[in-house]
């Protein structure tokens, strides 16, 4: 039987998770694309394909020649451009397509969610606070690419929490940055929210468990937090964890 060819968008740790089962399954080669914006990766199982595609046709061009046969997009949520450019190139090349979704965080008795459409929309809000005397001090985990938002801000010290230490400097003066790979532990984030003196956080809806104890610990605090939530990504079928996801691909490979 011939081997079939299994890529996966990948860089969460859904992505790690399901490359290691997918690999395991005979007869099925895994490639796993990542962005290339992280210097080190967490390891991954199967063959690595670092630096994106060149767009929607880009990714239809290497579907065709590394004659891909599924496609399993476990982006992160909020990268609506990767999945929309998925979409698009599977539907073109007639390549099966799964989006890995896992559900976003839901709102439970005692959070103090502030949700708003986006980042800058994020850092309205929290001028908002700061300046209602609520919000000095933001723990903020949107990410390197976005924090140009908060630039502006005045009367709001920031900490600003990333996966690794940029090369460049942030556009943040006087923000004091953190490193940290997930999963945290509630602990772990209690003691950072109370050591730190954090009286609003700032963060997307990510879902999943690896970085959920911030919001947890929030409640516990009675600390507000500044929920980006979700951009819209395209209508394909969808999977809400990697078992499910498995499971689809064992059915495409009969």
């Amino acid at each position: 039987m011939a081997e079939r060819r299994l890529l996966i968008l990948g860089g969460t740790a859904e992505a790690r998770t399901l490359a290691r089962a997918a690999a395991a399954l005979p007869g099925l080669a895994v490639t796993v694309s990542l962005a290339g914006r992280t210097r080190a990766p967490a390891p991954q199982s199967g063959t690595v394909h670092t630096g994106g595609f060149g767009g929607a046709q880009g990714l239809a061009a290497f579907l065709a020649d590394a004659k891909i046969d599924l496609v399993v997009d476990a982006t992160h949520p909020f990268a609506a451009r990767i999945s929309r450019h998925a979409a698009e190139a599977c539907s073109k090349t007639h390549v099966p397509l799964l989006m890995l979704a896992r559900p976003p965080w839901r709102k439970r008795p005692g959070d103090a969610w502030h949700e708003v459409a986006d980042v800058p929309a994020a850092a309205s809000r929290l001028a908002k606070l700061a300046a209602e005397g609520r919000g000095h001090r933001a723990f903020v985990t949107v990410g390197r690419q976005e924090l140009g938002a908060f630039a502006s801000l005045r009367g709001v010290e920031l900490v600003v929490r990333l996966v690794e230490r940029p090369e460049t400097p942030i556009p943040l003066s006087g923000a004091k940055i953190l490193t940290g790979r997930g999963p945290f532990s509630l602990d772990a984030e209690r003691a950072l929210l109370a050591g730190y003196g954090i009286d609003v956080i700032v963060s997307k809806n990510s879902g999943g468990d690896a970085t959920y104890a911030k919001i947890a610990a929030a409640r516990e605090m009675g600390l507000p937090v500044i929920l980006v939530e979700r951009p819209a990504l395209p209508d394909v079928e969808r999977a809400a964890d990697v078992e499910a996801t498995l499971a689809w691909i064992e059915a495409r490979l009969g």
